[in-house]
């Protein structure tokens, strides 16, 4: 009974530890795939602001109005 007893939070105590680190790398995970939305969407805006800045000078260059 003892040894049931002690092998019960054995197990238990592996199966917590296990629980721990299949939620830790889940947790790290999704905060990675949220990092790389928000550099992806970061990166997006300000290539666009690029292009349209080029666009812009390209556009009044070709007016001649620089």
């Amino acid at each position: 009974l003892r040894s049931n007893r002690q092998t019960d939070r054995q197990t238990d105590r592996q199966t917590d530890r296990q629980t721990d680190r299949q939620t830790d790398r889940q947790t790290d995970r999704q905060t990675d795939r949220q990092t790389d939305r928000q550099t992806d969407r970061q990166t997006d805006r300000q290539t666009d602001r690029q292009t349209d800045r080029q666009t812009d000078r390209i556009s009044l260059f070709s007016f001649g109005m620089i």
